[in-house]
């Protein structure tokens, strides 16, 4: 019986990944990577080089720390990370370390960022009530809805760990009513990208 079992689970999984290649996931991931490998390490050449030949980053951050309050910059991520990331979250996570909290306020952005998401889900959902909204978005993100149709949590996990933005896929995820459970439960790894891309970023600015 056991040798059965485990025949059938070896079974199952062979099919998932025979499902996974024939729907283009791996490849999507892949090419996912590629794109964005190379505006991350401009990002970063750009960065080091705008801080050692241009402006003093520490000081600009000093700068917005003093003459925002956290209040105001917390606000300001939260509309950004659900209206589609149009901020990168990078530049919060750098603002964080200059802090009196770091960690907290890590945690935080982190939080902020699974919220805005779910509530993109949400807002997903509200579109499909309004049919000129509902079409409008339909054709503006045909790709990415036909994908979470196709993979549904796994890319909800990639959304949440790799840099394309989380609110997108929880968006699309509204619109096809995919559960909310799996929602919150693949959304949360949002938290360990945070956590990884903070000990980078922590690292870079002193």
């Amino acid at each position: 019986m056991k040798e059965t079992t485990k025949k059938n689970k070896k079974s199952r999984f062979e099919l998932l990944h025979q499902y996974y290649s024939y729907t283009g996931f791996y490849t999507f991931v892949l090419s996912s990577l590629k794109k964005a490998f190379f505006p991350i390490l401009i990002f970063i050449v750009s960065l080091i080089l705008f801080n050692n030949y241009v402006y003093n980053i520490n000081d600009g951050l000093h700068l917005i720390t003093t003459t925002f309050s956290k209040y105001e910059i917390l606000i300001v991520f939260f509309i950004s990370e659900t209206l589609l990331g149009l901020i990168p979250p990078e530049i919060f996570i750098a603002w964080s370390k200059k802090t009196s909290d770091p960690i907290t306020n890590l945690a935080i952005l982190a939080t902020l960022s699974y919220v805005g998401g779910i509530l993109t889900y949400f807002i997903g959902k509200a579109i499909l009530k309004m049919k000129i909204v509902k079409d409008y978005f339909e054709n503006k993100m045909a790709k990415h809805i036909k994908n979470t149709s196709k993979w549904g949590g796994l890319l909800i996990v990639v959304g949440a760990l790799l840099p394309i933005p989380f609110s997108i896929t929880c968006l699309a995820c509204g619109m096809i009513k995919y559960p909310l459970k799996g929602v919150l439960l693949f959304g949360s790894l949002r938290f360990v990208r945070f956590a990884l891309y903070g000990v980078v970023v922590f690292n870079v600015v002193n």
